[in-house]
């Protein structure tokens, strides 16, 4: 079982100093009373909703950019007091202001779901209430269909190359792609993986969003390449050592994995859309082509709502209509 570990502990360097840049400055913006406030909510989302890196460093900056509004707005540095009584009409100026920056529809709905995932902290705690905050509304956001990849291009891409010794770096990429691929986890999951955590009853046991522990079934070609890594893998492979490593020996972390898949992807000229995240889609869409049902794929992929997993449906759907355009012999829009 993966044991759990402080989002912290899976950075780099370079987002760890990110991360105490982005602290420093929201503390710079406001009083103390609103500093420890901040401190309090930060604790909470690393340590008892247990966030990502990544989701982690993606709420302060939303908040880090509404504390630069508010603090201009005001003409002061704010404290809990100002907060309390933000009007719904500042936060209305608050969306306009990321709208004229040039933020995305989703990049402001994600902006409001931090800012009321803090003033929602807040008032559980007993420490401010805000109604404004309530009758804000979300910007809508399109919905986009999942970037999937042809069974093809990812046989390209996990393909051992030819003629030529393969290193252990690039053993490593292709077992953790396979994986990827192979049992649709996200890629934070499977970099949380320990050589302790490989399975020896063919289910893989991971902890996703949430802390919550779901099974997977593993398939021999993902056994295979994990083992044909391991042979060429560095250091002591202890049980509590980390699966997936870089190249001085520490946990491996999302920014080399995207380049090498950048690297990767150029070197095959694969297309861009070919990303790590894009495996765990494919995965999916190619179970649900195969004749999977939604709720299998539903717990395979860890969704707590099967709205979630309703989008691969509507992915397939629309392969299905680009299929019969262009093949069936009475469809309108079919070119003699």
């Amino acid at each position: 079982m993966v044991v759990p570990t402080s989002p912290l502990t899976t950075m780099s360097d370079h987002q760890k100093s990110d991360q105490s840049n982005t602290v420093r400055e929201m503390n710079s913006l406001v009083q103390a009373d609103f500093a420890d406030s901040l401190k309090k909510w930060r604790d909470y989302l690393r340590y008892e909703r247990n966030l990502s890196p990544h989701s982690l460093r993606a709420y302060q900056a939303d908040i880090l950019h509404f504390l630069r509004f508010l603090t201009q707005h005001l003409g002061k540095a704010p404290a809990l007091d100002d907060l309390s009584d933000v009007h719904l009409r500042d936060f209305r100026s608050w969306l306009v202001q990321k709208a004229n920056e040039g933020n995305s529809s989703r990049s402001r709905a994600r902006s409001v779901s931090a800012l009321r995932n803090f003033l929602k902290f807040l008032d559980r705690q007993g420490i401010l209430h805000n109604s404004g905050i309530t009758m804000l509304q979300t910007p809508k956001v399109p919905r986009s269909l999942p970037k999937a990849v042809s069974f093809e291009r990812i046989k390209a891409l996990l393909g051992k190359p030819e003629n030529s010794a393969e290193d252990w770096t690039s053993a490593r990429d292709r077992a953790l792609f396979t994986l990827l691929y192979g049992c649709g986890m996200r890629i934070a999951e499977a970099l949380a993986l320990n050589i302790g955590d490989i399975p020896d009853d063919d289910f893989w046991r991971v902890l996703g969003k949430g802390n919550k522990e779901r099974i997977i079934p593993t398939l021999p070609f993902v056994d295979q390449m994990i083992q044909n890594y391991l042979k060429l893998r560095p250091g002591d492979p202890q049980r509590q050592a980390p699966l997936f490593i870089g190249v001085q020996g520490r946990r491996l972390n999302q920014g080399v994995v995207q380049k090498s898949m950048r690297d990767l992807r150029a070197s095959l000229g694969l297309p861009d859309t070919l990303t790590p995240h894009a495996l765990r889609h494919s995965f999916a869409t190619h179970l649900l082509a195969e004749g999977a049902n939604l709720r299998e794929i539903q717990e395979l992929l860890g969704h707590v709502s099967l709205s979630t997993t309703q989008i691969y449906a509507d992915f397939d759907n629309k392969q299905l209509l680009d299929i019969y355009k262009n093949a069936h012999p009475r469809s309108k829009s079919r070119k003699d």
